[in-house]
């Protein structure tokens, strides 16, 4: 099965062509470019590399969040444009899961963590039980980096661009508990996510092309301004009536 993948859940995007277990090609780059600006580029690129067509690829994956809002929106419209075109089947992976995915040696937890600004972060705790397969052992989350630190009471591998900007946070917390992914392996791989994104396909976890959405975890700076306003709008009303 070829697989077509795309992430563009943080700066340092991707795209990576599997078929089956093998890596036909990929193209990583940390760039002043939007991913609007390249990522099409990037796609164009990478299948020349292969000599393949776009309707070649027998199915379609992306990372859905959490990560860069607007980066997620880019991403997923652009495989959701390749899903139409084509008529092959798409499949959404989580961003921390990939991240957590590329460390099947490490027997403990994997923490993936990812800068969501405002002081927060995203994240979540997974296992590795076996092979292939993954235990997801907390939700998903917007968190303090203190606050979730806390909690946790095992030795940890520290993975994501939210590791490095905590990096000496999590060290005070933790101790010689803390373990930390090399500097390569802090971006989402998007070989992983088409990994991912493969299994759920072939066991029948495709998704509807129009519900494919990206997964922010929270709101954005919009939407949050959006609802004060209309809850101004509820309190404006309600006084109004009452005045009446």
């Amino acid at each position: 099965m070829k697989i077509l993948a795309v992430d563009t859940s943080t700066q340092s995007g991707g795209v990576a062509l599997l078929d089956g277990q093998d890596l036909i090609a990929g193209l990583y780059m940390t760039s002043t470019k939007t991913h609007a600006k390249r990522l099409m580029s990037d796609v164009d690129t990478m299948l020349r590399m292969a000599n393949m067509g776009l309707n070649e690829c027998d199915g379609f994956v992306v990372t859905t969040g959490p990560g860069s809002f607007t980066g997620l929106r880019i991403g997923i419209s652009t495989v959701k444009g390749f899903a139409f075109a084509t008529g092959k089947p798409v499949a959404g992976v989580s961003t921390l899961n990939v991240l957590a995915c590329q460390f099947p040696w490490f027997s403990e937890l994997v923490c993936p963590m990812l800068d969501a600004r405002k002081g927060e972060i995203y994240t979540a705790l997974y296992k590795y039980r076996s092979q292939d397969n993954w235990e997801q052992v907390s939700p998903e989350c917007a968190v303090d980096p203190k606050e979730w630190l806390v909690q946790i009471k095992a030795p940890c591998l520290f993975v994501g661009n939210g590791a490095v900007l905590y990096r000496d946070l999590i060290k005070q917390e933790l101790g010689d508990q803390a373990r930390f992914a090399p500097p390569y392996l802090n971006i989402p791989q998007a070989a992983v996510a088409a990994w991912i994104g493969m299994r759920q396909i072939a066991k029948g976890g495709a998704v509807d092309v129009a519900s494919l959405v990206p997964n922010y975890i929270r709101q954005s700076d919009a939407e949050i301004k959006r609802n004060a306003a209309d809850g101004l709008f509820t309190k404006s009303s309600k006084l109004e009536n009452r005045v009446r």
